[in-house]
């Protein structure tokens, strides 16, 4: 368990990508079966223990320290693991001569597969008696799957790849067939068997991205050699049905099946579209297309009633074709892929499933033309591909640019400030930012949008100090920030989109907001108001 312990806690402290990949390697180097396959399982949130929930570590913690001196602990530090871990009434003597060496993740692991709900709570409260600080941080992230080392699904194979010397890719296909501890995946990897059989059914294939591009860089290539296509804003994903499996995945290979089972039950074909999932209704022979908000009333559910599917139907936009029954089609130039796809397109169900649109042009002038007026406000951009292009995974430079639509600026003003996670839990570094409504002899403010990223840690520093010297209200975690016209932070905030927002004071959502710059300079009288926004949106 000591090592897992300071896996997690290196994981947390270190910022760069490849000293993560170095750690995780080295990491599965020195652990052994199953210990690693378990510690890999939790770090990418597959493991699942059902016999322990957030609510049993509060009730075991409240039964050995006053549960007002936890309340404020928990406020104060933002994390139920780091908390407990803390504030634990710690035996006395050392971790080692009360067993914490001899205990191991598989042990925990493995005992609590097998423990009832009754059983449970008393494992983790021996655990936690024999564990230093660090171990039962670990031990809680480990059992509650509350990991955020920053570390994600990707760079965990990416380093499995690493440590076996294999392609990514190869890893992604096996990952949907197998299953924690991983064992078969390991004696590969260790170069004691051969490759492990791909038991998934309706595999996951590697995607292709899209390197981003402008209009100088364009210059160096002929736009006779490609073709183009609008970026809609939605989710890209990869749906695949093969024999009687039928699975949706994102991006990053993560199954998202159970959120969109309308659209399962439309996948009645043999292959794999690589597209871009979106929310839309059939109208005059083609889908009207729903925003991302509309979309995101879908995501991230375990279950979805039958009203919600019927209020945001799910349907893909097609943009490529992987495999048409059992040929794989993906070392074919796009230009041929793109045929494959419409005849394919032609024979699934019109109302789960369209064809994203190539768009005629001659010069690069004529795609940045089409890229500054969109016919729609879902896209957010264009694709260039090249014709002769094969689907290659990865980001290769040349044969797929994304050329998005520039951000959208306008200045607001600071409203409330909470608590950040991990190494940020003791700064203020979550902003909700407003804009100016009504009379302009007396205004006020109504949040637009929420942001966490954008700023130097240097200018999280400043931003934190002005939360505490300015708070006049706090709500748990979230203070409320001083905002007056003559008195407050002024932020300069970019986003990609925009949408209307019946959940929103305002009445407007942004798209991805982030802090662009801070206006320290401006006075927030001067701040955007809201009809600006508005007059975006229209």
């Amino acid at each position: 368990m000591k090592p897992f312990a300071e896996l997690l806690d290196r994981l947390v402290l270190t910022p760069s990508r490849n000293a993560k990949l170095k750690l995780l390697v080295d990491y599965c180097a020195a652990t052994p079966d199953p210990d690693r396959g378990y510690a890999i399982a939790a770090i990418t949130r597959d493991l699942d223990i059902l016999s322990v929930k957030p609510a049993m570590i509060r009730r075991l913690v409240e039964e050995r320290v006053d549960p007002v001196l936890f309340g404020y602990s928990y406020d104060f530090v933002g994390d139920l693991a780091e908390t407990v871990s803390l504030i634990w009434p710690t035996p006395h003597g050392r971790a080692e001569d009360r067993g914490a060496d001899d205990l191991t993740i598989s042990t925990i692991v493995e005992a609590l597969h097998s423990a009832s709900r009754s059983d449970g709570p008393k494992l983790v409260e021996g655990w936690l008696d024999i564990l230093d600080s660090q171990g039962r941080y670990a031990l809680l992230k480990l059992i509650t799957g509350g990991m955020r080392v920053g570390v994600s699904s990707r760079l965990v194979k990416q380093a499995l790849a690493d440590f076996g010397g294999k392609d990514v890719t190869e890893i992604e296909e096996l990952w949907h067939g197998l299953t924690p501890p991983y064992l078969p995946l390991f004696a590969w990897l260790d170069g004691r068997t051969e490759k492990p059989v791909n038991l998934a059914a309706a595999p996951f294939r590697p995607v292709m991205l899209a390197t981003p591009t402008d209009a100088e860089e364009l210059t160096r290539y002929d736009p006779k050699d490609y073709l183009a296509e609008w970026k809609w804003d939605g989710i890209r994903v990869q749906v695949t049905a093969e024999g009687n499996a039928r699975r949706i995945y994102s991006r990053t290979g993560d199954d998202i099946s159970g959120a969109f089972p309308d659209l399962l039950e439309a996948m009645d074909f043999e292959g794999s579209i690589d597209g871009e999932l979106l929310v839309g209704w059939p109208e005059g022979g083609a889908i009207r297309t729903g925003r991302f908000s509309d979309l995101q009333q879908r995501l991230n559910r375990k279950a979805v009633p039958a009203k919600l599917q019927a209020k945001y139907p799910a349907f893909v936009r097609a943009y490529d074709l992987l495999q048409s029954g059992d040929r794989d089609l993906r070392s074919l130039a796009f230009e041929d892929r793109r045929r494959h796809l419409e005849d394919f397109v032609a024979g699934v169900p019109a109302d789960r499933f369209d064809l994203s649109p190539l768009l005629a042009f001659s010069s690069w002038e004529d795609v940045a033309e089409r890229r500054n007026d969109p016919p729609d406000p879902v896209i957010e951009g264009l694709m260039l591909k090249r014709r002769d292009g094969a689907y290659v995974p990865g980001r290769p430079k040349g044969p797929w640019f994304k050329w998005k639509r520039d951000p959208r600026l306008v200045d607001a003003v600071l409203m409330y400030a909470q608590r950040g996670h991990g190494k940020r839990s003791s700064f203020y570094s979550d902003y909700t930012f407003g804009v100016w409504t009504g009379p302009m002899d007396d205004p006020q403010l109504v949040p637009v949008g929420k942001a966490y990223f954008g700023f130097t840690d240097e200018e999280l520093k400043q931003i934190d100090k002005y939360v505490r010297d300015n708070t006049v209200e706090r709500f748990g975690p979230v203070r409320s920030v001083r905002a007056e016209p003559d008195h407050g932070l002024v932020v300069e905030v970019a986003f990609e989109g925009l949408n209307r927002s019946a959940r929103h004071k305002s009445g407007v959502a942004m798209r991805f907001p982030r802090i662009s710059r801070l206006r320290w300079d401006k006075p927030p009288f001067e701040a955007d108001r809201l009809e600006t926004l508005e007059a975006m949106l229209d």
